[in-house]
């Protein structure tokens, strides 16, 4: 297993936060797999400092190349994991 930092835009990162987006979508240059871990890190653009994190298990990876998804990138599917 891996565990993946991905810094993460703070309106996507709400969104995540809120329950309301269960999924990422990422160039897959990390060759994601189902059970890595990834950590969200809350990421300002604007002045370039990291926030909260949140923490998830990757449950799905939706490969590129198929149903529109450019070749190269993926759809992780994100199960919360507990905090421990």
């Amino acid at each position: 297993m891996t565990v993946h930092h991905l810094k993460t835009l703070p309106e996507y990162f709400d969104a995540v936060r809120r329950g309301d987006k269960t999924f990422e979508v990422r160039r897959n240059d990390r060759h994601f797999t189902e059970g890595d871990r990834v950590v969200l890190q809350r990421f300002s653009p604007v002045t370039g400092d990291l926030g909260d994190e949140l923490k998830f298990e990757i449950s799905y990876v939706l490969h590129g190349g198929q149903f529109g998804i450019m070749p190269g990138w993926a759809v992780l599917g994100l199960r919360e994991v507990p905090a421990s």
